[in-house]
């Protein structure tokens, strides 16, 4: 399968581009500053880009056949980065009729996190929360098939592929999940065809 990653220098973004190439994915790295990947394979392309760039998105969009994207914020402020971000990508994938992607958020965004977890999670967070949130809802607007990541906190914890899922809510008393496993998530969702149009809370 030939597959886009945004947000490809980010910890969940390399576990996805490192998984992809391992099962013999071919697969384009959208990333901003080329330094901070020097992988060389043969089934990966480094595209050089802006995300907030319309052009720069619809250009590198050519020929996938799925998105994954790994976008993060870059800090607690205020801000709509992220939905202008994916804004780009639905765009380029409506021109080269693309139709399938998967969103990295966070759990939280449906203040779904019970207790004081969730309470705090909502105070420090909610700017982050609220522009996922609004990157969901246009994701869901545009008619494309999407899976919806909401980790746990992320942690450096290796592969195992056992995690749990809840697609309400959070698997109960879930505290964390490696980046690794989320990454696992995303790729079985996308060439598998799993959790197709839904919106899943990850955690051990």
């Amino acid at each position: 399968m030939k597959l886009i990653v945004f947000g490809a220098t980010g910890g969940t973004g390399k576990e996805v581009v490192k998984q992809a190439l391992a099962d013999g994915h071919e697969v384009t790295a959208f990333i901003r500053n080329p330094i901070k990947m020097s992988d060389e394979h043969p089934l990966l392309t480094i595209v050089q880009g802006d995300a907030l760039s319309m052009k720069d998105v619809g250009n590198a969009l050519t020929g996938h056949e799925a998105v994954i994207s790994c976008l993060g914020s870059n800090g607690l402020k205020e801000t709509n980065i992220l939905t202008e971000m994916t804004k780009n990508i639905l765009n380029g994938m409506k021109t080269h009729n693309i139709e399938r992607i998967a969103y990295v958020a966070s759990a939280g965004i449906n203040k779904e996190i019970p207790g004081l977890t969730g309470k705090l999670s909502q105070f420090i967070l909610r700017n982050v929360l609220k522009d996922h949130g609004d990157a969901v809802e246009e994701i869901k607007k545009q008619g494309v098939h999407y899976t919806i990541a909401r980790p746990m906190q992320l942690t450096t914890q290796p592969l195992s592929k056992t995690y749990r899922q809840d697609t309400h809510s959070i698997p109960v008393k879930g505290r964390k999940i490696g980046r690794a496993d989320v990454a696992h998530f995303l790729l079985q969702s996308v060439v598998q065809g799993k959790h197709m149009n839904e919106s899943i809370g990850l955690a051990y």
